[in-house]
């Protein structure tokens, strides 16, 4: 009885993500085509990571192993949780793990499948579309926590294998994985929405014991990465957004002493929708204003910004490390935006809308 019920929610769970436009690969892995490659393809507008790293949106593959299951159930996703469908499945560790290149060749299959309708379509540079169809990054991030997934590192290098880069996005709960990583990806990100253990419990609403100490460690292992490692703040209007959170944010950037710091404004989209209002969603001029006293209080400078996606980077070295070919003399990382934050990825947030193509990117 108890096998028959979780079959039954898993195949339910596979449902409502379908709904949602995923493509799902294998047991427990999933493909998303993000907005930005959208975007890249049809008005030759790229994501902030092509901004701050030459990332080619178009060419880049969003998707994650571990669809369904995650040790946080933070007010802002657009993770499907338990909640949100009435039905409860152990999220703490997963039934099964499918072979590390089988989901690496699935979601390239599925990235290739989903750009391939923008071959010969009117509006559409024929050269882009092709390129499409040979991506050259992945965001291993999308939903659900890819640490729990405990063969990433060998899902890194598959993918490196093939001449793909990688982000690997964690909101650190398994120091344990990271450190025993057979490769590392070419940058890793933390999530990090709280600034203390308190404001922890009430985001990011852990379901497992001592789940703030395990951030601590991932944060205290950081240094010991070879590559590139980002902090990224996802700020939530009247939750983060104090100058005491910035005081205690800044203490935790100097003790990890990222390489990068991303402060980017909560979207609006999804399940958050259930538990935020959108008030909750900060302009890009209030995460401008936020980002800049972090950067005094941590002794960050401010790198870059992109207003449609309510981001900005900020760095403790001069000029970001470039992973993709996203650059050219006119666009980079130094150039000003033109576009506001309205008629960018938060487009569909604030109108209340969160179809594919008006929805912002989920990375």
């Amino acid at each position: 009885m108890a096998t028959q019920f979780r079959i039954d929610t898993l195949s339910k769970i596979r449902e409502e993500l379908e709904k949602q436009r995923y493509h799902l690969i294998g047991g427990h892995s999933a493909y998303k085509k993000c907005h930005w490659t959208h975007e890249a393809l049809t008005s030759g507008r790229y994501c902030y990571k092509g901004k701050f790293y030459g990332i080619e949106s178009h060419r880049c593959v969003q998707m994650t192993p571990v669809a369904a299951w995650c040790w946080f159930r933070c007010i802002h996703c657009w993770r499907l949780e338990p909640e949100d469908i009435g039905l409860e499945w152990d999220e703490t560790k997963m039934p099964y793990m499918d072979d590390p290149e089988y989901i690496v060749e699935r979601s390239i299959e599925e990235h290739k499948r989903s750009v391939s309708g923008y071959l010969g379509r009117q509006g559409v540079d024929p050269i882009k579309a092709r390129e499409a169809l040979k991506p050259s990054h992945v965001a291993i991030s999308l939903t659900g926590e890819p640490t729990l997934y405990e063969k990433v590192g060998e899902l890194i290098r598959e993918y490196h294998k093939r001449g793909i880069t990688t982000f690997l996005v964690t909101s650190g709960v398994r120091p344990d994985v990271l450190a025993s990583l057979e490769e590392e990806p070419s940058q890793l990100f933390v999530s990090l929405q709280a600034p203390n253990e308190e404001k922890h419990k009430m985001i990011n609403r852990p379901i497992v014991s001592n789940s703030w100490n395990l951030v601590m460690r991932t944060l205290d292992i950081l240094p010991s990465f070879s590559s590139p490692t980002v902090i990224r703040m996802t700020m939530i209007k009247g939750f983060n957004m104090s100058d005491s959170d910035a005081e205690e944010f800044a203490k935790l950037i100097r003790f990890s002493s990222p390489t990068y710091v991303e402060v980017k404004a909560y979207m609006h989209v999804g399940p958050s929708t259930y538990r935020l209002t959108k008030d909750a969603m900060p302009r890009h001029g209030e995460v401008r204003k936020f980002a800049e006293k972090l950067a005094e209080l941590s002794g960050y400078n401010t790198l870059s910004e992109h207003v449609p996606s309510r981001i900005v980077l900020l760095s403790s070295i001069e000029r970001p490390i470039q992973i993709g070919k996203a650059w050219n003399e006119k666009w980079d990382w130094r150039a000003q935006d033109v576009q506001d934050d309205i008629e960018g990825e938060y487009k569909g947030a604030e109108l209340g809308c969160t179809e594919e193509g008006d929805g912002g990117e989920r990375s």
